[in-house]
Order: structure tokens, then C-alpha cells, then sequence
């Protein structure tokens, strides 16, 4: 079982410390304490309780596109910048807690109408994904 100190929980979910805490005493997360008597949080509980807030948030309802393509992995966020020259734009983009970036046709940008500030879901479709475990 994956346990973790309640700051990086915290920074996991992007909550407060005590949010955690408040979390942990209404029974919200799993939780122990370690050798030197700190306040651990179980891992999976943590998963569990990521998951349920995502589907409360709805993102998808943003998303025109959601459930109408085969790519899976999408983020709706704000576009923060767009740098552009005749040919191809960079597109920076904030999900959530999640820098996303994107090298696309200007035409494109200028299709969607792409501009800080505006809404828009990254598409992520790859033959090839790597995770890499945080260690211990």
C-alpha cells in the first residue's frame, strides 16, 4: 500500500494541507500515522477520492468533441499563449494543475480562434506512452 506524507497529497490533488487534514478526520481519505508519529495518507484512498472530484467537475461538458473520438486522453483547459510565425504556432495551454503545449499549423490556430484566454481540449493520441515511478 502506497503511503504519503499529507504536503504532497496536498500538492497531488492541488488542496491545502488542511484540506487533506479535514479530509482525513471526516473519513473523506485513509489514513495513518508513520514511525515518527506524521500523518500519512494511503495512496489509493487518494486515487479514489481524485477521481470521484474529476467526474464532479464535468470537464467533458466543455468538450464538443468528447466521446466522439477515439483518442481518450484529453484535457480541457485556458489557453495561456500562442506564439505564431506565417507557417506553425505554439499553443501553451493550463489544465488543471497541467502545462500542456502544442506545435500546430497557424492555419489551425486561426480556425479555432485559439487566443489567450479562450477554451480549448488537448487531444493526446500516441502509439507510445512512458510512466515513470516516482521512486521511493
Amino acid at each position: 500500500m502506497s503511503q504519503m506524507r499529507v504536503s504532497v497529497a496536498a500538492s497531488l490533488v492541488g488542496v491545502s494541507d488542511d484540506t487533506i487534514r479535514r479530509w482525513v478526520e471526516r473519513g473523506r481519505l485513509e489514513a495513518s500515522t508513520d514511525d515518527a508519529g506524521r500523518l500519512m495518507v494511503d495512496g489509493a484512498s487518494l486515487a479514489a477520492l481524485a477521481q470521484e472530484s474529476a467526474a464532479k467537475q464535468k470537464l467533458d461538458e466543455l468538450d464538443g468533441g468528447s466521446g466522439r473520438r477515439s483518442a481518450r486522453n484529453h484535457l480541457t483547459g485556458l489557453v495561456t499563449n500562442v506564439i505564431s510565425d506565417r507557417v506553425m504556432s505554439q499553443v501553451e495551454m493550463q489544465c488543471g494543475p497541467f502545462r500542456v503545449v502544442s506545435l500546430v499549423s497557424t492555419e489551425a490556430v486561426e480556425e479555432l480562434g485559439l487566443a489567450p484566454g479562450s477554451l480549448a481540449t488537448a487531444v493526446v493520441k500516441a502509439t507510445n506512452v512512458t510512466i515513470e515511478g516516482a521512486g521511493a
